[in-house]
């Protein structure tokens, strides 16, 4: 079919040191992309002004936000169904809101 020789549409193999370079250079850029991501996170979650931004703090911020907000949610629902209200199309994925959910301080009171 076609000539043994296929050099003229072969790529140059990379050096070590290419190879080497093009590593580092997509590890920077992975690591960026989680800062952006958790940047991103620190601007979102409430309370995050002025505090540490490294992604320990970051994200029990975030855990933190997230249990109260499925709290308020479950208050929500729990409202509207007092108030005769369907709430079928209300409820939170499955396991959402039922793991590590148990400590959350808010709820019980208003």
């Amino acid at each position: 079919m076609s000539s043994p020789s296929r050099t003229t549409t072969e790529k140059p193999r990379l050096t070590d040191q290419e190879k080497k370079n093009n590593h580092i250079a997509s590890e920077q850029k992975r690591r960026q992309a989680i800062r952006d991501g958790f940047d991103r996170l620190a601007n979102i979650v409430p309370g995050m002004e002025g505090m540490g931004r490294s992604e320990a703090v970051v994200l029990e911020a975030t855990i933190k936000y997230m249990k109260e907000q499925i709290s308020e949610r479950k208050r929500i629902i729990e409202t509207a169904r007092e108030m005769g209200i369907d709430t079928t199309g209300w409820k939170l994925p499955d396991g959402l809101g039922d793991k590590g959910n148990g400590n959350s301080s808010s709820g019980s009171s208003s």
